[in-house]
């Protein structure tokens, strides 16, 4: 259901959120906003829980760094003392890395929230329609998010040819020595890549105007009624917590 919503009016929901996650001093608005998201990813999108928890993982671990750092080299700031006063946990240093831990995780679920449920092609011609963002940029973007996928494709055929020469099948996860091995014909490849963008960039003038873009999203009025939804739901959450 989310992803039939406009990438830009997502976009904007999702950076009123994280800026809210950042300015909130209050580890009970981090928690909502990350059960908001994770509720959108398993009601909505119809993600599996387990994917969702571990999905939460990474966010979970950049968030312990900040939870260990305050407790561990604590110094009794003027920041410290205003989130122990807003969410008493036991101690300011305490207060301060548990607000910092969720805030890492919320503001992690709500980026790959925009990320699991926005179609990058989408996104790119919604800026370059809307946002006018230059058709130069704009190819080189596709050219990148192209170029993620096929980076993996060859790095897996190379790794084939050289088991089917030694006679033995790859191993499922390559150790450090042959992904150190891969890197060369890795870059190699991308810069045959880069060179072929570049030279079909310069063939399609892209800098000529004015340019139509084919099949770009439009907005519509389920769009705004999510839009006006979220930033609803963000000010109740906002003024009820803060």
């Amino acid at each position: 259901m989310l992803s039939r919503v406009h990438p830009l009016a997502k976009l904007v929901v999702c950076m009123a959120w994280l800026a809210a996650s950042i300015l909130v001093f209050d580890a009970r608005f981090q928690v909502v906003a990350i059960l908001v998201a994770a509720a959108i990813l398993i009601v909505l999108e119809r993600r599996s829980p387990v994917f969702v928890m571990l999905l939460t993982v990474p966010f979970a671990l950049f968030g312990f760094g900040f939870l260990t750092t305050s407790l561990l080299f604590r110094e009794d700031g003027g920041f410290a003392q205003r989130m122990a006063e807003e969410a008493p946990l036991g101690s300011e240093a305490l207060s301060a890395g548990v607000v910092l831990f969720l805030r890492a995780v919320a503001c992690g679920m709500i980026s790959a929230l925009f990320a699991l449920t926005t179609d990058p092609g989408a996104f790119i011609k919604a800026l370059m329609a809307s946002w006018r963002l230059p058709p130069s940029l704009g190819f080189a973007l596709f050219s990148a998010v192209n170029l993620v996928p096929d980076l993996a494709g060859e790095a897996q055929r190379i790794r084939l040819a050289r088991a089917m020469r030694r006679g033995r099948p790859p191993r499922r996860i390559p150790g450090p020595v042959e992904a150190a091995s891969l890197l060369i014909p890795l870059l190699a490849y991308a810069i045959r890549r880069a060179t072929r963008a570049a030279i079909s960039m310069e063939l399609r003038g892209l800098g000529a105007r004015p340019r139509t873009i084919a099949n770009s999203p439009l907005f519509s009025r389920m769009d705004a009624a999510f839009a006006a939804a979220a930033f609803v739901l963000l000010w109740g959450f906002v003024i009820l917590l803060a």
